[in-house]
């Protein structure tokens, strides 16, 4: 019997070793990822700096051409107009509109979803929780070993939706 109860206590410590190994590798593992998504995001920040920089040099460049033909004020108007025209233009191409059919919309009919918006997310009335989500579609029956189920696809993710947590 003290044989095995030694047996227990070196499987304990053994666990126990191979539990803190894991953890420090893992830790390390973290770290690494880290201070490489820490480089990637300041480079990215760097670069939109230097980006928003060479925008307003531009802008500058366009008021002066113009200012050269025109009263100054003018040329400051033309040219925010120009960036606000563009900058509308940006926000659009970056954002889909309802009547603009995108491949969300254009196949919502044949996923039994309606077309030209998504459910609103508190009800009609104003009292009560939030709708719960809508799935993208139905579950595919003949799937092969999915369950029912299909991995999501980042076209199906809205950032306009507020994200809850369970």
């Amino acid at each position: 019997m003290d044989r095995l109860d030694h047996l227990e206590h070196l499987d304990k410590a053994l666990v126990d070793e191979l539990a803190q190994v894991a953890r420090e590798t893992v830790r390390d593992e973290l770290r690494e990822q880290t201070r490489r998504q820490r480089r990637r995001a300041v480079l990215y920040a760097g670069s939109g700096a230097v980006a928003l920089y060479a925008g307003a040099a531009l802008a500058l460049a366009l008021g002066l051409g113009l200012a050269a033909a025109l009263p100054d004020w003018a040329a400051a108007l033309i040219t925010a107009v120009i960036l606000g025209v563009l900058a509308y233009l940006l926000r659009g191409a970056a954002r889909p509109s309802a009547s603009r059919p995108t491949a969300d919309t254009a196949t919502g009919a044949a996923h039994g979803r309606t077309l030209g918006g998504t459910a609103p997310g508190t009800p009609p009335s104003g009292l009560g929780m939030p709708y719960p989500p809508m799935p993208p579609g139905p579950p595919e029956a003949g799937a092969p070993g999915t369950g029912g189920t299909r991995a999501p696809h980042p076209d199906d993710i809205d950032p306009e939706q507020p994200h809850h947590r369970a």
